[in-house]
């Protein structure tokens, strides 16, 4: 078991506590920026990384299976809104409200951007795995009122950091 990240022949492998940082850091980035439908689903899918309500060592994704869209345009917005969110974590956003210091975030995000932004999704093919890139209808719109970040309510109704122990402030 592991939690790996994978995209355009590279990955990014976690420890558990790592991959907990990891997914931190990444929602609180998204919640603030997802305005479209295509960036809640992406949302929601950084929302099923969650340890807390899946079971741990058994997270991860590939950017190959994710739906970027049927046009060049759609999929050179999709790739920018993720890189978009990577930037905002790497600024330290809303790090404050973690609690803690998030131990290897800025590694693991730098790893990560390097890893989508040498990714083309032109050639990718949306699977259907275990959890398989959210479909609209299942797109993460309802917001934690206590930590201000979005979750899945089709899976679960804790956000992430309600599935922990360390919760932000």
């Amino acid at each position: 078991m592991g939690n790996t990240f994978h995209g355009g022949g590279r990955s990014l492998s976690m420890s558990n506590g790592g991959t907990d940082v990891f997914v931190d850091v990444l929602v609180l980035a998204v919640s603030d920026l997802a305005e479209s439908v295509w960036e809640y689903r992406f949302a929601t899918l950084l929302t099923l990384q969650d340890q807390g309500a899946v079971g741990r060592g058994v997270v991860g994704f590939d950017l190959e299976e994710i739906d970027w869209g049927g046009s060049a345009d759609e999929r050179a917005r999709a790739k920018d809104f993720i890189l978009r969110v990577i930037d905002l974590a790497l600024r330290g956003h809303r790090w404050d409200e973690l609690g803690y210091e998030p131990p290897f975030a800025e590694g693991y995000l730098r790893q990560y951007r390097e890893m989508v932004e040498a990714f083309d999704p032109a050639g990718a093919e949306p699977q259907s795995g275990t959890f398989p890139f959210p479909g609209p209808e299942e797109a993460a719109m309802a917001s934690c009122v206590r930590h201000r970040v979005l979750c899945a309510p089709a899976y679960w109704d804790a956000c992430v950091f309600c599935n922990r122990s360390v919760a932000p402030r």
